[in-house]
């Protein structure tokens, strides 16, 4: 006879092993896809990266909210890739959405690549580099007009590159 304590037990015990089943899947997309124009190991990545800019392009983790610099960067310019460099989004899309993360309404062309991402107990579609595969950070499809997208991206995975005119 299951009695109610068992119960408790085994759902707390099942729902931490889906939690860090799901954790370990989405940070494993980065490393082990072999379909990237610039591939390095892991130990390169380690020592070219802050430890920071490890964490989210490498292993999909996510910077606290409002403590990117990349936040209130108002310049018009180019919003490029922490890992390999690659543009991918201009300064005309990006719009404050009050989330705490820099947001874009739109990337460069053939620029963003995404994925369904099941981790924390919850689906979404994360966005990662095309060139580098590096996790930037999730899309919603509660962004303004004309895409109605929000590509919530973690700052510490950008570099800003201002424009020169």
């Amino acid at each position: 006879m299951t009695t109610r304590r068992m119960f408790l037990r085994q759902s707390a015990y099942l729902g931490t092993a889906a939690f860090l089943t799901g954790l370990s899947s989405g940070s494993a997309r980065a490393a082990a896809s072999s379909a990237f124009e610039v591939e390095r190991s892991d130990l390169e990545w380690r020592s070219m990266l802050t430890p920071a800019q490890y964490d989210v392009l490498r292993r999909s983790g996510t910077e606290y909210p409002f403590t990117s610099p990349l936040l209130k960067e108002h310049r018009r310019g180019i919003f490029a890739c922490a890992g390999c460099n690659r543009d991918l989004f201009s300064s005309a899309t990006k719009y404050e959405s009050g989330t705490g993360w820099p947001s874009f309404w739109k990337p460069l062309d053939k620029a963003v690549g995404t994925e369904e991402d099941r981790s924390l107990g919850m689906v979404r579609v994360a966005a990662h580099c095309t060139r580098c595969g590096g996790h930037l950070g999730h899309v919603f499809d509660d962004g303004p007009p004309p895409t109605g997208l929000r590509y919530c991206m973690n700052g510490v995975a950008l570099v800003f590159k201002p424009s020169e005119a």
